[in-house]
């Protein structure tokens, strides 16, 4: 007896579910951040020009789009690849990353207050915000603590490991700190107020501690390791996310103070926000200048674009609202001026950078996995073509 044999062979292993998200990491928080700053930004900018306001609606509204297509693209990826995700968290390139959904969450949230009341009313705004903005600060506050640990029980991480990424997380909660004050007048007078105040500067203080324990690893990296790797180059913008975020916190904490706290703490929020405020932001232009000259470099060197080109947009908008805060408390028109500089600045990076991102997403080319980065480029030694046979 003959046993004819199957036409079609059986499949052996489940096919792969929802493929396009396999590869889709935290970092896509950052498309959300980085368009919802241009929102809020352009809201603090000292003169609204026509059609201005529109604008600003519409990219809010957009953010909150992206928002809710990320957390669903992301819930799909730890539903199907698991082991990708866990890989993720225990990368010191990738998990650092986690902080970006708590800034995602508070900048969309913020958004509402400030931009997004005029399309969807003050009272839905504050509901959104609320609920945004708790879970953004529960989130950011687990990923200052969990990440750190991940990375620090985690053997194998070497100096040219330390990027400006490892900042992500513990600039979480000061995002939340900068933000939360919005909610402030729209609390009960005394406790409720005070509470929340005082809650938004401890995440200052929890997030400028741990940023200036970060930072001198990063710049000790950048002297003594030599250039960051060509893709990574971008990421150096991050630096000002902590310096424009900390100087727009304080300015808020003033703004709202005199209604939360009596005096003279309430006086004290507004030295503090110019005697803080403006050093801060002078290092920020120092900072800024010294990132564009490696960013120029690294396109000079053949840098194409990748998604560490968010970088120019969020950390550019903190020093939008932080150069208007310095502009509300010392009265002084340059800081007028260096807001609407920086804003025109972020519009035109944030266009470019969705552009190409858009066009990544249509070729595929940004969910496909990754590909190693290039090496970083010799740096200028100052040595002769002798020496160097020597």
């Amino acid at each position: 007896m003959v046993i004819a044999a199957d036409p079609l062979p059986r499949a052996t292993a489940r096919p792969p579910r929802a493929p396009m998200v396999r590869h889709l990491g935290p970092h896509w928080y950052a498309t959300v951040m980085g368009t919802a700053i241009v929102a809020t930004a352009g809201a603090a900018l000292p003169h609204d020009l026509p059609g201005l306001g529109t604008a600003r609606v519409a990219v809010w509204a957009l953010s909150l789009a992206l928002l809710t297509a990320v957390l669903a693209a992301r819930a799909l990826h730890w539903a199907h690849h698991r082991d990708q995700a866990r890989a993720h968290l225990l990368d010191p390139a990738t998990a650092p990353f986690y902080g970006c959904l708590s800034m995602a969450l508070t900048a969309v949230g913020g958004g509402a207050v400030t931009v997004g009341r005029d399309w969807i009313g003050l009272r839905a705004a504050l509901v959104l915000d609320s609920v945004l903005f708790t879970a953004g600060a529960v989130t950011g506050l687990a990923a200052a603590v969990a990440v750190p640990y991940l990375m620090s029980v985690r053997e194998g991480i070497r100096w040219d490991d330390v990027t400006p990424v490892w900042l992500l997380p513990v600039v979480a909660p000061m995002v939340s700190a900068a933000l939360g004050p919005l909610l402030v007048p729209h609390l009960p007078p005394g406790g409720p107020r005070k509470a929340l105040l005082f809650a938004c500067v401890a995440m200052f203080g929890v997030s400028l501690v741990a940023t200036l324990l970060m930072l001198p690893l990063v710049f000790a990296r950048l002297l003594t390791g030599g250039p960051l790797p060509l893709a990574r180059t971008p990421a150096l913008f991050l630096v000002l996310g902590p310096l424009g975020q900390s100087t727009t916190a304080v300015g808020n904490f003033a703004d709202v103070a005199p209604g939360a706290v009596p005096s003279p703490y309430s006086e004290g929020f507004g030295v503090l926000a110019v005697l803080y405020g403006v050093p801060v932001m002078g290092f920020a232009l120092l900072w800024l200048v010294l990132a564009t000259a490696h960013v120029l470099r690294a396109r000079r060197l053949g840098m194409g674009f990748a998604m560490t080109w968010w970088a120019f947009t969020f950390p550019v908008g903190t020093c939008v609202t932080g150069a208007q805060a310095l502009a509300r408390h010392t009265g002084l028109a340059v800081y007028d001026g260096l807001a609407v500089g920086l804003y025109v600045v972020l519009v035109a990076a944030w266009g470019v950078v969705a552009a190409h991102t858009a066009r990544g997403l249509l070729s595929g080319e940004l969910l496909a996995a990754p590909r190693p980065a290039p090496a970083a480029p010799p740096r200028a030694t100052g040595r002769t073509t002798s020496d160097a046979v020597r």
